[in-house]
């Protein structure tokens, strides 16, 4: 979803139109948690994700400059991503969701 301020001035709404989705939480957390990432790093990171969804939510954190790319000329090419300093301020909101998730996730042991 890309953000229009002409919409609205809602900064929740602002903010589910930069990292709103399945994928760009994990992506965030995945770059912080594992430093500097490859493309096929990523991928194996986050098996249930298609290449092309990968893809474009790569091209939608560079554009919100939330993370970065880092394309090296060489054979074969070499492309890494990391988070940037805008991406990591978004760590502490994660880390209150995985508090959250830890603590409101169903017991898998009571099943």
């Amino acid at each position: 979803m890309k953000w229009n301020p002409d919409k609205c001035d809602c900064s929740v709404a602002y903010t589910l139109a930069v990292v709103g989705g399945k994928w760009k939480w994990l992506i965030i957390y995945k770059l912080w948690n594992n430093g500097i990432q490859r493309y096929g790093e990523l991928k194996k990171s986050i098996p249930h994700i298609t290449h092309k969804m990968l893809s474009q939510q790569l091209k939608e954190l560079e554009l919100e400059k939330l993370i970065s790319r880092n394309e090296y000329h060489q054979i074969p090419p070499k492309v890494e991503y990391a988070l940037t300093e805008k991406g990591t301020s978004l760590i502490p909101i994660l880390q209150l969701m995985s508090q959250w998730g830890d603590d409101n996730k169903p017991d898998t042991d009571s099943k």
